[in-house]
């Protein structure tokens, strides 16, 4: 079976082409990129579909380096099939699943359960990451050797960091002598004190403990540090401060290997939208000030930050109905990261559409090292690619998501751009 995309405007970040062209596609690779495949037989033909994307950009499928697949033990949440299908619904072709499930992703047979189960539910690209230590207890390492080889894509401690700083620093050598990326959550847990959000105008306005900048800043910079002594490819996630984004820019002069990502949440909204008691307003890190939200974006558009990725966390709505101090962090993101960029930052010019390309595909590949085969637009690759609507506007409705979770504060929000279609290994996995 053939696949014709016809008149898209085409933003391969890997060439740095931008043309209207074809895209041809035979079974699960990419035939071929031109820009003239006459129709007249193709469309005739039952093995050719001929797909018309005129005034759609065709991206490479977008590359989600953090989400929360609740699989296994937490599946009243999510799981691998709904988080899958919640990924193909927002353009994503390859997510990376933290391991904080239950149990923790600390050992082969918990990965091998993962991986068997993705390869028979999931439509797209299922990455997971492993612990970094056993439980995520933070007190014995994982054998990270034997993760690594059974495929376990990065280490994290994500929801939490290790906080034993030799323990950490080991792991840190061994994942560079196995030639392994390091995805840090970074969070002091002594200076988190109980906080819930940003310390300063939502901690005051709802009277519940702040959490400050310092909380992520003295990691960031502690991992940043761990990672420049044994050379090891670090990646921080979610970052949320001014303070983040300078660390990584000093890091970058000094010729350290770190990359970075941002989340949706974390650059369109600020502490200051949260006009009433709603645990959706509610992650970790929190929703922090103007000064963070401008930082980051401009740490985006220079290209300080690499990366967008959503922290894709479903939670019951039981749970989030607990409020500030009770509820759980994390809200879902899958099917609206690509919608919430282009309105934020490409339809306003601070990011072209290339560039939201390559933070949400090109890069991301980049990081896992998956960019012989994914993340570009080229004769031979993978035919994972996203068909987006740069001209559609819609209204967030979380009863039409995918993801089994329902916890958004964007629910009811207006959007620019939305995706008509996504195919991963040749397949159409999702479309409008």
């Amino acid at each position: 079976m053939k696949l014709i995309i016809k008149n898209g405007r085409v933003l391969n970040p890997a060439t740095k082409q931008d043309a209207v062209m074809d895209v041809m596609i035979e079974n699960s690779k990419i035939l071929q990129v031109g820009s003239d495949h006459a129709s007249t037989t193709e469309e005739t033909d039952e093995q050719v579909q001929v797909i018309d994307a005129s005034g759609c950009f065709v991206m490479p499928g977008f590359v989600d380096l953090h989400v929360h697949f609740r699989d296994p033990g937490l599946t009243y949440k999510e799981d691998i099939a709904t988080g899958a299908r919640a990924a193909a619904r927002g353009g994503v072709t390859t997510v990376c699943a933290m391991p904080n499930t239950k149990p923790v992703v600390d050992c082969v047979e918990t990965l091998d359960y993962i991986q068997k189960k993705a390869a028979e539910t999931a439509p797209i690209h299922v990455e997971q990451l492993s612990a970094i230590t056993v439980g995520q207890n933070g007190t014995e390492l994982v054998d990270m050797k034997a993760m690594t080889e059974k495929g376990a894509i990065a280490f994290s401690e994500d929801g939490k960091s290790v906080m034993d700083i030799l323990l950490y620093a080991e792991a840190m050598k061994q994942a560079a002598e196995l030639g392994a990326v390091v995805m840090a959550h970074c969070e002091d847990k002594a200076l988190v004190r109980g906080g819930v959000l940003n310390e300063g105008v939502a901690s005051e306005k709802f009277g519940v403990p702040g959490i400050t900048n310092s909380v992520e800043d003295v990691i960031t910079a502690r991992d940043i540090f761990l990672a420049n002594d044994y050379g090891t490819k670090l990646h921080l996630c979610h970052c949320s401060t001014a303070g983040s984004v300078e660390l990584v820019r000093m890091a970058k002069n000094m010729g350290i290997p770190v990359t970075a990502e941002v989340c949706p949440h974390h650059f369109t909204l600020t502490d200051g939208d949260i006009d009433k008691e709603d645990a959706n307003y509610k992650m970790n890190p929190p929703l922090r000030s103007e000064k963070d939200v401008q930082a980051l974006i401009k740490g985006l558009q220079d290209g300080t930050m690499e990366v967008i990725s959503t922290d894709h966390a479903p939670h019951s709505a039981e749970e989030k109905a607990k409020g500030f101090l009770e509820s759980p962090f994390g809200i879902v993101g899958l099917e609206t990261s690509a919608s919430l960029t282009y309105t934020a930052l490409v339809a306003t010019g601070i990011l072209t559409p290339m560039q939201m390309a390559e933070k949400m595909s090109w890069n991301p590949a980049k990081v896992i090292g998956i960019d012989g085969e994914r993340g570009s637009i080229e004769a031979g690759k993978l035919a994972d690619l996203v068909i987006f609507d740069p001209d559609a506007e819609y209204t967030v409705d979380v009863n039409e998501f995918a993801s089994k979770g329902r916890n958004t504060p964007y629910n009811g929000k207006q959007l620019m751009g939305r995706v008509r279609m996504t195919i991963c290994e040749g397949k159409i996995v999702y479309q409008l």
